[in-house]
C-alpha cells in the first residue's frame, strides 16, 4: 500500500488581526518596586518618630525629693549632670532624642546606655548603638551583652517599651506592624513619581498588524513609529497605509483614576494609629488642640515615665529623691488662659506674684516673693474675727 499523503493546508485567515500597541518596552521600571526599605527610610514613620523624640527631648529634667509639706526640686551637681550635660559629647536634647528615637526604630523596643563612673560619681552617660546590644537569658533574669562583653542589668541603663509577652524585661517595637503599611507607602511614592514623570501613559494608541515584520524588532518599531507617526511640525496631519495601522486616541489614566490619595491617606492615618501620633502631624485633616493634649498625655508621658524611672532607679541612692520630666510647656495653652490661671492662684494665696511672672515666661522681680490674698479669703474657723465684725466697745 502507498504511503497517504497529507493534504498541505492552508492558515486560516484570523477573524481578527493581532494588534499591539507602541509603547517602549522599559516603561514599567518607574512601578516597579524592589528591594527593603528600612523603618528609619519612610518619610511618615520617620516623621511620625521625629516629632515623638522632639517633643521628650525638649521638657527638662527635674530632680525632686519627697518633703513633709511635699515634693520640692533639687539643684545639684547630679541634677546639672542629668539636665544639661549627660555625655561630654552631646546637649540633653540630643541625648534623649537619640534614646526615644533608637526606642521607637532601630533598636526595636530597646536602648542601652553605659554609665562611666570614677571613684563612684558619675561622669559620663555613653549611649550605645543597637548593633552592637544583644540580650541574653539568664534564668527568669538576663544579662546585657555590649561588644559581646556581659554586664548585669543594674550596671547598665535598659530602658525598654512595650515589655515582651516572653521576656518581660526586653521591649518590643512596632516593625511587624509597620512593615507592610511601610510597603504600600513606598509603592505609591513610586507610582505617583511613575505619573509625573509621564513615561507609561501615552495619550495616542497605535495599532498595528501583527505580522508586519517590521514590528517583530525594537529598531523596527521605531522606524514605523518615523515614517508615519512622526512630522516635523506641530499639527500636520498623518499619512498611514490603510489595513495596518489604526489610531485610537485614549485619556490617560490620573491618580484621582486610581484613588492612590485615598489609599496613602488611609495609609497614613493607620501610621499615626501605631506611632500614636495624631493624624494632622502627617498632613491628614487640620490641626485640633484637645487631640493634640491628649497626644502628650497618653503618648509622650508614658515614654517620658519610662525613662525618668529608669534614671531613678539606676542612678539614685536616695529613697527620697526621683527624677521627674516637666510636661508643662508641652501642651497648648492660650496665653490667656494661662494668665487667668495665674492670676486665680495668686489672689487665693496659692502663688507668689514672681511664681506666676515664672509661669508666663518672665523674669523675677524684687518685692514679689510674699503670699497675698483678699481679706476674706480666711479660715472658716476665724470668720468672727474680720475687723469689720469686731464692734468697739
Amino acid at each position: 500500500m502507498g504511503k497517504r499523503k497529507n493534504k498541505p493546508t492552508t492558515r486560516a485567515e484570523p477573524k481578527s488581526k493581532p494588534s499591539f500597541a507602541l509603547i517602549s518596552s522599559d516603561s514599567w521600571d518607574t512601578l516597579e518596586c524592589f528591594g527593603y526599605t528600612s523603618l528609619a527610610h519612610n518619610p511618615e514613620i520617620v516623621s511620625a518618630v521625629d516629632t515623638i523624640s522632639r517633643l521628650v527631648a525638649s521638657m527638662t529634667i527635674h530632680l525632686m525629693e519627697n518633703s513633709e509639706s511635699g515634693d520640692i526640686r533639687i539643684k545639684d551637681e547630679l541634677s546639672r549632670k542629668i539636665d544639661i550635660t549627660p555625655n561630654k559629647y552631646m546637649t540633653r536634647f540630643n541625648f534623649v532624642y537619640w534614646i526615644v528615637k533608637t526606642l521607637l526604630l532601630d533598636g526595636n523596643g530597646n536602648a542601652v546606655v553605659y554609665p562611666e563612673t570614677n571613684q563612684g560619681f558619675l561622669e559620663n552617660l555613653v549611649p550605645v548603638p543597637p548593633s552592637m546590644v544583644s540580650f541574653v537569658q539568664n534564668g527568669w533574669g538576663y544579662q546585657v551583652l555590649i561588644n559581646g562583653k556581659q554586664y548585669a542589668p543594674d550596671s547598665v541603663l535598659h530602658f525598654a517599651m512595650n515589655p515582651q509577652t516572653s521576656y518581660p524585661w526586653k521591649g518590643e517595637g512596632n516593625k511587624v506592624a509597620l512593615k507592610e503599611v511601610a510597603n504600600n507607602l513606598k509603592q505609591a511614592s513610586k507610582t505617583q513619581k511613575g505619573f509625573m514623570e509621564s513615561k507609561w501613559k501615552p495619550s495616542v494608541i497605535v495599532k498595528v498588524d501583527a505580522m508586519i515584520d517590521e514590528f517583530s524588532s525594537q529598531k523596527g518599531r521605531e522606524k514605523l513609529l518615523q515614517e508615519y507617526i512622526s512630522t516635523a511640525d506641530a499639527g500636520t496631519p498623518w499619512m498611514i497605509p490603510a489595513g495596518i495601522m489604526e489610531i485610537e486616541q485614549v485619556k490617560p489614566l490620573t491618580l484621582a483614576d486610581l484613588a492612590l490619595a485615598d489609599v496613602v491617606t488611609l495609609d497614613k492615618k493607620t501610621v499615626a494609629s501605631i506611632v500614636g501620633v495624631p493624624s494632622f502631624v502627617l498632613g491628614v485633616g487640620s490641626f485640633d488642640r484637645n487631640e493634640w493634649n491628649n497626644f502628650i498625655n497618653s503618648k509622650i508621658m508614658p515614654i517620658a515615665r519610662m525613662i525618668e524611672q529608669e534614671f531613678t532607679k539606676k542612678l539614685l541612692i536616695s529613697s527620697k529623691r526621683f527624677f521627674r520630666f516637666s510636661a508643662r510647656s508641652l501642651y497648648n495653652y492660650d496665653l490667656k488662659e494661662m494668665a487667668a490661671v495665674a492670676d486665680d492662684q495668686y489672689v487665693r494665696g496659692l502663688m507668689t506674684g514672681n511664681e506666676v511672672r515664672d509661669w508666663l515666661g518672665l523674669p523675677p522681680i524684687d518685692g514679689l516673693d510674699e503670699l497675698v490674698m483678699l481679706e476674706n479669703y480666711i479660715p472658716a474657723s476665724s470668720i468672727g474675727d474680720q475687723k469689720k465684725l469686731i464692734q468697739k466697745g
